[in-house]
């Protein structure tokens, strides 16, 4: 259990034995983006993922973000007929939860299973401010962890993270129990905590973690896309 890092990672080497693609110096292809998008909206009322912010709808802002940090994207829906119903881009991948009314613990687990790569970006389908820098960071600590997740005030954000694929036996057994608070399987894996100071180089308003629950979330969405954010 490693509670921070204080050094910055070195860029891994490209591997001489495959012509995946290198962004950033991280090697794409051992990276799958998961979007979360099982979720009911009842907040809002209204499915979030198709609303639109900047022209661009929720979904394609979240998609295309993980693109540029990923060699694939999967999205994952309650059911395939509501993947369907999201119209997503060419080349997308979609997943219905195998473990249907099991919360982002189930969804975690659904999109890690579909995953090409060794470690899956998960995040949630409503956040539409992502900084890329601060995932690239991220992905550049995964090799040494099983679990990269960022802690603002003490506390995880675990769907704005880096799983590996030896999380899914853990959170597997979890799902079976029905014990589906994401962070309490931690305790069986490796993880490193990226804390405020690290997140703040890329990201010092925090808006990666700013996702859209409510009326008043997407206003504010709006209002901070009119005005430019982000520079990124």
């Amino acid at each position: 259990h490693f509670e921070k890092l204080y050094i910055l990672c070195p860029h891994p080497p490209p591997d001489p034995y495959n012509d995946l693609v290198m962004v950033g110096g991280m090697n794409a292809g051992n990276f799958s983006g998961v979007a979360l998008a099982g979720g009911m909206s009842r907040r809002l009322g209204r499915n979030k993922a198709i609303e639109k912010i900047g022209g661009e709808r929720l979904i394609e802002r979240v998609v295309n973000s993980l693109s540029q940090v990923s060699s694939e994207t999967i999205v994952v829906a309650a059911d395939e007929a509501r993947a369907q119903a999201l119209d997503l881009p060419d080349g997308v991948r979609t997943a219905a939860d195998i473990y249907p009314g099991h919360g982002s613990l189930g969804g975690i687990f659904t999109g890690l299973n579909a995953a090409q790569g060794d470690y899956g970006i998960v995040v949630a389908c409503d956040m539409p401010f992502l900084n890329t820098g601060l995932l690239r960071f991220m992905a550049d600590l995964a090799p040494d962890f099983d679990v990269v997740v960022p802690r603002l005030n003490g506390r995880p954000e675990p769907l704005h993270a880096i799983y590996s694929k030896s999380c899914l036996e853990p959170i597997e057994s979890r799902l079976k129990r029905q014990d589906l608070k994401i962070a309490l399987f931690f305790e069986e894996v490796r993880v490193a905590y990226v804390d405020e100071e690290d997140i703040d180089l890329f990201d010092p308003d925090r808006l990666s973690f700013f996702n859209v629950n409510t009326q008043e979330d997407l206003d504010r969405a709006l209002a901070l896309d009119s005005q430019g954010y982000p520079d990124d």
